[in-house]
């Protein structure tokens, strides 16, 4: 019978061939799925209890890592915001950079409305391009007293958006409330048109957009190349669904309202010009953790 170190070795080696750049780490999130166990506790188990058919599972992940799907796409999860997202090939996956789009909405949120509760009417929140949902309940989960509304161009991306909204926001409130956290309303559509008649404003709005020019698309690494290509392509500058987001968004914010958007980091004095022209104040750009430029903010006066 293999041992797990055996197993973790001739993984990471058929990974490391196939020009995967983390072999170990992607062996050993694969190995730990098959096995069940997580981790954290492979490294202290004894010999790999490796059936048959555990280990041509195993083989399997591994040959679909070595042809450049991510880890997230095999295992069909990906962590988020401490929360476990369900992912696959209708969605992007959710990047740790894209937490800096939570933390500065939420910073807007709690900075304007420090006393939620007390609201007759609860403040809205409108995510753009929610994919998997990730920035929209990542928001909603964090602070419940939102009206949470999110929109999507892809079917497929909504589906699993509503599935990951009904299973993690379905948990009570902290301190013992038996009060659920509440739902998120997604619609299908072009950015704002998706709304159709529903002439609401909001006090936040968020957008991780397409931002990568069409041209650049061909050359990225194998896992953004399992991605779709509707979450990733911006088209000739990158800029085509921002340029649109930024026109279209005054219609849609209340007064003081705030947009926060990531981006390149190369298209933010771009994208501060636009915000200027389209009579945005307060502009401000969020390095993400990597330290580089990632989210762009601005306020209606």
């Amino acid at each position: 019978m293999a041992s797990i170190q055996e197993l973790l070795s001739g993984g990471a080696s058929l990974l490391a061939k196939g020009g995967i750049s983390s072999p170990a780490l992607d062996a050993s999130l694969l190995l730990a799925e098959v096995l069940g166990i997580s981790r954290e506790k492979l490294y202290a188990a004894g010999p790999a209890p490796l059936d048959a058919a555990r280990r041509r599972r195993f083989e399997t992940y591994l040959r679909r890592r070595q042809a450049g799907e991510s880890v997230a796409y095999i295992l069909g999860r990906r962590e988020f915001w401490g929360l476990d997202f369900a992912v696959g090939p209708g969605v992007l996956v959710p990047r740790p950079d894209t937490e800096t789009l939570v933390e500065r909405a939420l910073a807007a949120v709690h900075s304007r409305f420090p006393n939620l509760s007390s609201f007759a009417q609860a403040p809205r929140a409108l995510d753009l391009c929610t994919g998997s949902g990730a920035v929209a309940i990542a928001i909603k989960h964090s602070c419940p007293e939102l009206e949470m509304w999110g929109t999507d161009l892809s079917k497929a991306a909504l589906k699993i958006a509503r599935r990951n909204a009904a299973r993690l926001l379905s948990k009570t409130l902290p301190r013992g409330s038996p009060k659920p956290r509440g739902k998120i309303r997604f619609f299908r559509g072009d950015l704002f048109a998706a709304l159709g008649h529903r002439t609401r404003r909001f006090s936040i709005i968020t957008a991780n957009a397409p931002y990568i020019p069409s041209k650049v698309i061909s050359r990225l690494a194998p896992e953004l190349q399992h991605e779709p290509r509707l979450a990733l392509d911006g088209g000739g500058d990158g800029l085509d669904i921002i340029r649109r987001i930024i026109a279209e968004a005054p219609r849609y914010l209340e007064a003081r309202g705030t947009l926060f958007m990531e981006a390149d980091p190369s298209h933010m004095g771009t994208l501060r010009a636009l915000l200027e022209a389209g009579g945005f104040t307060g502009i401000a750009v969020h390095r993400d953790l990597g330290g580089l430029d990632r989210v762009i903010e601005g306020r209606l006066p």
